[in-house]
């Protein structure tokens, strides 16, 4: 991420990767500030057998587009709301990349975050039906959850709700 201001929302990712059991890694690497931090850290990952990034940042959020330009490991990008335009700006940042260059982006905030947990996760399970088997789970106990309030709603009446 590319500050420290993004955890709170950032760490919904590293909930589904500790709740899927996938390691992970988490830093602070600023694409404007620490430039070649940011790089290093990039090869670091794929030199240690990474196999996705997922990049946070706020306001011109580079960081995103900065990873994909020097790895060809997928990256994910997570917008993060903040400042004057509420993470507007972050997201046409990270999802206005050039040909050549793509970056997966999700939606603002703490729940593009989560996404992007679930997204390396099933990138993650194409090599892994362990992983696979998991997230097949996850989307059972969704739609689980869906016909519990559905039928809840039945029992009770809209109204009551």
């Amino acid at each position: 991420m590319g500050s420290d201001s993004d955890l709170e929302k950032m760490a919904e990712a590293a909930k589904v990767l500790e709740e899927f059991e996938v390691p992970f890694e988490i830093t602070i690497s600023s694409a404007h500030r620490s430039p070649e931090r940011t790089l290093a850290w990039t090869e670091k990952i794929k030199a240690e057998g990474g196999k996705v990034i997922i990049a946070g940042a706020g306001r011109a959020a580079h960081l995103a587009g900065v990873i994909a330009a020097h790895t060809t490991l997928p990256v994910i990008g997570v917008p993060i709301d903040g400042g004057p335009l509420n993470g507007v700006d972050a997201l046409y940042a990270t999802v206005q990349m050039p040909p050549g260059i793509p970056v997966g982006t999700m939606a603002i905030g703490s729940g593009g975050a989560r996404n992007a947990g679930l997204f390396a996760v099933q990138i993650l399970a194409t090599q892994s039906p362990e992983l696979e088997e998991k997230l097949l789970a996850y989307k059972t106990k969704l739609s689980d959850g869906v016909a519990e309030k559905a039928a809840r709603l039945q029992e009770v009446g809209y109204q009551n709700y």
